[in-house]
């Protein structure tokens, strides 16, 4: 069988020069002694280094003897530089940007945020990380040459490579697939080794279309010099004023060949790794980090929620577990939900009432919380209980929130004051709040009236008695019953919060849509799926978000379009799940309805622009033997009323290793804030429904116009590498 070592020549073949050769990859070798960062307070000195696999990064603490850690470059997707994250932004006093970076993982596991004891130690690892990463983009060719490979004797003859063609989702011409082969097969033995199946696969993946990009500003067709990658990043990728800077940057970042690199100068190579970088990726990248004003009320974010969040399936026999809460923290969300009930022995127990779903103990969620509340993030977290528990379980469950969750339960006012508007994310951050009934108004938990109350008969008469410990614990989100927008003008308290069902909040949205966002920049309200969706579907929550409310709960369980919506909007400002609503959201005076936006103050429709080019080794759908996609992709629209709008291209026959579309689909957006597009690539089927591939949804503000790669998910939610659609996105006025 071919070795590791061939595959490491093989790698190092691909980019022109040995990648051990490399200055950033040898001080990754030798290894450095980074400070791993957990929190404000938890800051430890680790020694890191590569492995000589090249893709292996072992780190341990000077006083663990044996034990140490390990992760690979293939579960990287990225490494963010400077202060990108929230908790190297609590440091920066301490630690300057140039010393701190963060390596991002895939999928759900958490950032690495590290410290370096110099900024050249920092620039070593950023840049060699970042190399290993590309360089790794290239490792499932070897994948491939091994499924191929069904002899394992290290070749591949014509047949292997006919049938690895299928097997990467390539309908090619049997003569054309010859040709390359004999191209390929320098020693003309007939079959390919690994160094000649590379060549082969360069040959197959040449990217004409990227190469036209290329030409379109080479001088001589070989490379770009920095002044013409100056003219194509402001020209094309409007870069603006600090353009010949970031030429620079790309340069030092992606360019491969150290030839080239000290000229100045960028090769095609160089230009396709930027292209398909997170630097060339659709989404801007200084709206990953945090980027927002966090210091605002509440009540002017859009927090991400969940709805009975300890179900994992479906709303009536569906499996109640604690993984679930976990699933949907490391996810971002913010607002996680509670169904209390009293339990047989005195515990109370969680599942949904008077259905046949499973049952967990409240107290084994409140560790779980207490566990996983800031893994993802440490803005705070709202812990909405719907209670059916009586008196005495309510006073166990009280007992449990604070045993349990400790000082990070918020069980006092932040400044002492009662407030005239809620208190903000930064304030809050670490800390729990819960959203439950409550008995008086807030502030007067030792006034006489409030004890009265407790004790008064119309309150032991009505069905939910309340536990006075468990009333004490509501500080900020007290539920209480809507009476109208006018009353809550008149009457209500910025503490005060409403829960609406699905097609209530439609109704008040349709009719009353300017007094709703009004309502919303001063309180908070929940918004839920109907009863009858009993499946654990999902609602569209643009047409919530449209309104300003914040807490739009859904079922995090169930991967759809709903969701793809929601991971959309979150996905920006380091996915902590908080995001500013727009100003005209947040304004008391401002008079905005998101059925007459052009009414608004400020308003200025933009026009957008994407020209569809091409789609890269998209994934088999069907797999079923000689089976291969016939791809198309729609680019929808979701936000206020009238930008909700889709258009596709046609579909490609036989292809879903390189189609070529050239296709331009254009909309108006009337509130550019409040937009999220949505890139779906689908199997074109005319006999039935069209098969879903892929999917990327971003908010439009999060846009970076020019040519750029959208780097597509999976149903759920996760990355499906190296499947990507290259495009070439304009964003113009409206003349």
């Amino acid at each position: 069988s071919v070795c590791s070592d061939s595959l490491w020549r093989t790698l190092d073949f691909l980019h022109h020069s040995g990648i051990q050769d490399d200055p950033d990859i040898k001080v990754l070798m030798a290894g450095s002694t980074l400070r791993k960062v957990k929190s404000r307070s938890w800051k430890k000195q680790r020694h890191f280094r590569l492995l000589e696999d090249g893709l292996t990064i072992w780190y341990k603490s000077r006083w663990a003897g044996k034990g140490h850690s390990t992760f690979s470059v293939t579960e990287l997707e990225m490494v963010r530089e400077g202060h990108q994250s929230e908790v190297l932004l609590s440091i920066a006093e301490e630690f300057p940007a140039a010393l701190c970076f963060t390596l991002v993982f895939h999928g759900r596991q958490g950032n690495l945020d590290l410290v370096a004891e110099s900024p050249e130690e920092a620039q070593a690892w950023i840049q060699g990380v970042r190399k290993l990463i590309h360089r790794h983009s290239l490792r499932w060719v070897w994948d491939w040459f091994q499924k191929a490979d069904k002899n394992k004797d290290g070749k591949m003859n014509f047949k292997e490579v006919r049938k690895l063609l299928k097997m990467m989702n390539i309908e090619m011409n049997e003569e054309h697939a010859f040709h390359l082969f004999t191209m390929a097969d320098k020693s003309g033995t007939g079959s390919l080794e690994i160094e000649q199946f590379v060549h082969f696969y360069k040959i197959l993946t040449q990217r004409d279309e990227v190469w036209k990009v290329f030409q379109d500003y080479s001088g001589d067709g070989e490379k770009l010099m920095l002044e013409e990658l100056d003219n194509f990043l402001r020209i094309e990728q409007q870069t603006g004023e600090r353009s010949a800077q970031h030429a620079q940057e790309l340069i030092e970042r992606y360019e491969p060949s150290e030839t080239a690199k000290k000229q100045g100068a960028m090769t095609l190579d160089g230009f396709q790794m930027y292209l398909c970088s997170q630097d060339g990726s659709i989404f801007k990248p200084e709206h990953q980090g945090l980027y927002q004003d966090m210091s605002q009320p509440l009540s002017h974010y859009f927090i991400s929620s969940s709805h009975n969040t300890y179900l994992l399936e479906d709303q009536l026999r569906g499996h109640s577990s604690l993984e679930a809460y976990i699933k949907a923290l490391k996810r971002g969300c913010r607002c996680v939900e509670v169904d209390s009930w009293d339990g047989n022995d005195g515990e109370p127990v969680v599942y949904h009432g008077h259905t046949l779903t499973s049952k967990i103990l409240f107290r084994d969620i409140m560790s779980t919380l207490k566990e996983y509340a800031f893994k993802a993030s440490d803005f705070p977290v709202i812990l909405s209980l719907e209670n059916h528990c009586g008196v005495e379980q309510q006073t166990v469950m009280a007992q449990h929130l604070r045993q349990i969750l400790g000082d990070t339960l918020l069980t006092t006012l932040v400044d002492g004051q009662v407030p005239l508007q809620l208190p903000s994310p930064q304030e809050l951050r670490g800390k729990i709040l819960l959203k439950a009934k409550k008995i008086g108004a807030m502030g007067d938990r030792n006034c006489p009236m409030a004890s009265f109350a407790l004790f008064s008969p119309l309150l032991q008469k009505s069905k939910s008695k309340l536990s006075r410990e468990l009333s004490d614990l509501v500080v900020y989100c007290k539920s209480v019953h809507f009476h109208g927008f006018e009353h809550s003008r008149l009457h209500a308290k910025c503490y005060e919060m409403s829960s609406f069902s699905e097609s209530k909040a439609k109704k008040l949205a349709k009719e009353s849509g300017r007094d709703f966002v009004q309502y919303n920049t001063r309180q908070l309200s929940r918004i839920y799926p109907s009863g009858f969706r009993t499946d654990s579907s999902n609602y569209n929550p643009q047409d919530m978000w449209s309104v300003g409310c914040q807490i739009v709960a859904l079922n995090f369980q169930t991967a759809g379009l709903e969701m793809d919506l929601n991971d959309g909007l979150f996905r920006q400002n380091n996915c902590c799940g908080y995001v500013l609503k727009p100003e005209f959201m947040t304004d008391g005076n401002a008079q905005f309805s998101p059925e007459k936006p052009d009414e608004r103050q400020g308003y200025r429709p933009l026009r957008l622009s994407i020209q569809v080019i091409s789609g890269q080794q998209l994934p088999k759908v069907n797999q079923k033997e000689g089976s291969i996609v016939d791809p198309l992709v729609r680019v929808e629209i979701y936000g206020v009323p009238q930008d909700q709008a889709k258009d596709e291209t046609s579909h490609i026959n036989n292809n879903g290793f390189n189609p070529v579309w050239n296709e331009t689909l254009n909309f108006v957006i009337t509130t550019p804030e409040l937009a999220l597009v949505r890139f779906v690539v689908e199997d074109y089927d005319k006999a039935s429904r069209n098969d879903f591939i892929g999917q990327f949804t971003l908010p439009f503000k999060c846009i970076q116009a020019g040519y750029r790669h959208i780097h597509l998910l999976s149903r759920d939610g996760t990355a499906i590498p190296p499947s990507s659609l290259f495009v070439n996105i304009s964003i113009s006025e409206l003349s």
